[in-house]
């Protein structure tokens, strides 16, 4: 007996030291890149081109310029996160780096949210700290979106304080309901929590899930009568652009996710079927399905990244902290490396690709490719919009949204064909002339009216034939 009980305090000793090793390796790695992201906040360096995209509509937003522009820009966002953005821009000068701080603030309060629910779930701190870090590793390691700007996170953020006050109380519901509808007007495809939350209260109390579906109803009409009074816009068809959908697309954004996911995802199935009468368990397990039902039909969409499993992101985290509070101690150093593993791979896999935004190499091209735009008078046409905005660019081309509609057949091309045999634009620069984005009748009119000037890591810079050459 007395042996049965060292090998089995053994056991769990060395589990436990191996739980600990994961959690140090975890928060090194996520404290390391979290620094490379803040330390280039203020960078001029495009770590997407989300970000110039997103830099137009937050200068829009307080400058009383359109937000749902007709012409050759299209915003397929709601505007909440504009005007948020656009606000504290005029504090630091660049929206850019506004968006920044915003999202690297709002993504250490997803991982705080994250603990904060999982110890009213009944975790305890180390469980809870490891939810946290599985998924801000995640997101560190197979994603660009902190620190970026882009509003999910503080979409995220906003929603999941709602569950961390409706887990606090039942009668925080119509707070929850407030904040996820809210959540929704920053980014409408943050769809997971506030479904699986109602199907969830659907579950326990049906009078609960009453309450916090007209809540929900009535916020979110509530928001889209006022973007219609205010902004002019109908929102619901402004959200619903032009988008080719194709199965290698599923295939791509699927197998990403689950390289570093897959087997989150397998202690996420156990658990909820093991104790499926556990009320936390139940919650985050609805979420988590949810999560990977709607990023995997989102995932269909041409331009889709990996944002699209960031609800599924954290509610593996959370899932991951309830797998380690269950399950015996001899178990929980060997369950914590197998999911935290794959992480790893998938960070010496990606690391030399994701990082190049983030070199000096990168940065000293900047400028240059920001004064060939500068000294090119008119407006311009940027696949990365962020070089646009810095070089000073008005009247702003969408190209990834015009392109989607020209393949969809949704518009036509013949204005922009038109725009570029008249020279109208004075420089383009553009990610690749073999992928080309807009189709064979632009590249067409592209080619005989512009010529390639320079090309680096930012694109192929084009500049109309009888031009003086560019630097």
């Amino acid at each position: 007996m007395q042996n049965a009980l060292t090998i089995r305090f053994s056991e769990e000793h060395l589990s436990g030291a191996l739980f600990k090793l994961v959690l140090m390796v975890l928060a090194f790695c996520a404290a390391a890149l979290l620094l490379r992201d803040a330390l280039v906040i203020a960078a001029h360096v495009p770590l997407d081109p989300n970000e110039g995209w997103n830099a137009y509509l937050d200068r829009a937003a307080i400058s009383g310029g359109p937000l749902y522009p007709q012409g050759l820009m299209i915003n397929n966002y709601p505007p909440l996160s504009f005007f948020i953005i656009g606000a504290l821009s005029t504090i630091t000068g660049d929206p850019i780096v506004a968006g920044r701080l915003v999202s690297l603030i709002a993504f250490i309060a997803v991982a705080g949210g994250i603990v904060a629910c999982l110890r009213e779930m009944g975790s305890d701190v180390l469980a809870a700290l490891f939810g946290c870090l599985f998924f801000a590793a995640s997101l560190l390691i197979a994603s660009d979106y902190v620190a970026m700007n882009d509003p999910q996170l503080m979409g995220h953020a906003v929603q999941l304080a709602g569950l961390s006050l409706l887990l606090q109380s039942r009668r925080n519901i119509m707070t929850t309901a407030l904040l996820m509808a809210v959540g929704l007007f920053v980014k409408h495809s943050l769809l997971a929590l506030p479904l699986a939350t109602m199907a969830w209260l659907w579950r326990r109390e049906r009078s609960d899930a009453i309450r916090f579906s007209l809540a929900m109803l009535i916020f979110c009409f509530a928001g889209l009568a006022i973007t219609r009074f205010f902004l002019d816009a109908n929102l619901l068809t402004a959200l619903n652009s032009p988008r080719r959908w194709a199965l290698e697309n599923f295939i791509e954004g699927t197998a990403h996710f689950s390289s570093w996911a897959g087997i989150a995802v397998i202690a996420t199935a156990l658990i909820a079927w093991r104790r499926h009468k556990d009320e936390a368990v139940s919650l985050v397990a609805l979420y988590s399905g949810v999560a990977l039902l709607l990023g995997g039909i989102f995932s269909f969409g041409d331009g889709v990244d990996a944002n699209i499993f960031f609800d599924a992101a954290i509610a593996l985290g959370l899932s991951g902290g309830l797998v380690l509070l269950h399950l015996p101690a001899r178990w929980t150093g060997i369950a914590a490396l197998a999911m935290a593993a794959p992480l790893a791979f998938c960070l010496s896999h990606t690391y030399t690709q994701s990082n190049f935004a983030y070199t000096e190499v990168f940065a000293r091209e900047m400028p240059r490719d920001i004064a060939f735009l500068q000294l090119h008078p008119g407006p311009a046409i940027c696949e990365n919009l962020t070089l646009c905005y810095w070089a000073g660019k008005d009247d702003p081309v969408d190209v990834f949204n015009l392109s989607e509609a020209f393949k969809t057949h949704a518009r036509s091309d013949a204005d922009l064909v038109r725009l570029i045999d008249s020279r109208h634009f004075g420089a383009v620069v553009l990610d690749s002339m073999t992928d080309f984005a807009f189709g064979p009748n632009v590249k067409a009119a592209l080619l005989a009216h512009y010529r390639v000037s320079r090309d680096d890591d930012n694109g192929i810079f084009l500049e109309p034939k009888d031009a003086p050459a560019g630097p």
